[in-house]
């Protein structure tokens, strides 16, 4: 006899006490997509919270990493976490933020002005509010926040000021906030592909490049530079994201655990990250080129034009700077 959808669901209906704990049993294969290559402290992160869902779970619970991209780039990955194909994706703000201003307003220049800060900025409540608008968005659930630490520009002429920003041709993520900062600075931001970047400063085609510190380091983009000017303006998180399809099929119980496992993991990220960054900074200068931060208050007036374009977009930019200023 072939039962009808009308009698699964009367059958499921009279076994309220069982259903919950069948579903709690059910072994689950969870996939993530990323962008950042294998070994990046993001990946390694993410592994970390498959170990520790495969332990607590006794392998009921795993979770395979597609990292450098396997999966596309992070619109596709959205776009396959919207449909329910994917069940996971570690997406930067730069993406999340060119379709949500709400997201995009924790890049803003000096909601913070260290890395110390940053790591207790992603932990505040303000920060994690910012989440209550993705499932509306973008149909993805956000559990916790990874970090990258403060930006710096990397100058193929010597600059020690941030006037000295006015004129060049800037490589800069291709992010709103960003683009709006960097040209209110005077600069001309210059989109360019991760893997051109070295040899676009080699040959000239830009003057400059902005980016964080690690990442910097292990790109040695110190060999095309003649100067590094600390800007401790913008920063680059991630958030770990969930698909709202798939998410409602989790019983609530797996629920909490991946939450609390993912949060951990990133929590680890984050610190890791923050203290490793004075051994950065020492790296630099040991290689001989000039090492300057920059000081905010040359940035004051270009701050409060931002303010007039984003916080018209981003309302939360306010509560964000208020949370920043207390850390």
């Amino acid at each position: 006899m072939t039962l009808s959808r009308r009698h699964l669901i009367a059958a499921g209906a009279s076994l309220p006490l069982a259903a919950p704990s069948l579903a709690l049993a059910q072994a689950k294969e969870f996939r993530l997509g990323i962008l950042t290559p294998n070994g990046h402290p993001w990946n390694r992160a993410a592994v970390k919270v498959g170990e520790d869902l495969k332990a607590a779970t006794n392998g009921r619970l795993t979770l395979t990493v597609f990292h450098s991209g396997q999966l596309g780039n992070e619109a596709a990955m959205l776009q396959q976490m919207q449909s329910g194909a994917l069940d996971m994706g570690w997406i930067m703000a730069a993406e999340l933020g060119s379709r949500v201003p709400t997201i995009a307003a924790i890049t803003a220049p000096y909601v913070v002005d260290s890395t110390p800060k940053i790591a207790k900025l992603v932990r505040d409540p303000v920060a994690m509010k910012l989440f209550d608008v993705l499932p509306r968005e973008t149909g993805t659930i956000g559990l916790a926040w990874g970090i990258t630490g403060m930006r710096a520009v990397f100058a193929a002429k010597d600059i020690s000021k941030v006037a000295d920003i006015r004129g060049m041709k800037l490589r800069i993520n291709p992010t709103p906030v960003y683009r709006d900062f960097y040209q209110l600075l005077g600069a001309a931001p210059t989109p360019i592909p991760t893997p051109q970047v070295f040899d676009a400063m080699t040959n000239g085609q830009v003057d400059g490049l902005e980016a964080d510190l690690e990442f910097s380091w292990n790109q040695r983009f110190d060999k095309v530079s003649k100067s590094i000017l600390q800007m401790n303006a913008v920063f680059m998180p991630v958030i770990a994201l969930v698909s709202g399809r798939v998410w409602q099929t989790v019983p609530a119980a797996d629920r909490e655990l991946i939450t609390r496992t993912v949060k951990a993991a990133l929590d680890q990220q984050i610190d890791e990250l923050a203290g490793n960054e004075p051994k950065l900074v020492e790296q630099f200068k040991a290689t001989g080129i000039p090492f300057r931060n920059a000081d905010p208050k040359e940035a004051e007036a270009v701050v409060a034009e931002f303010d007039k374009i984003w916080l018209p977009k981003a309302p939360i930019l306010a509560d964000l700077r208020k949370a920043g200023a207390a850390l």
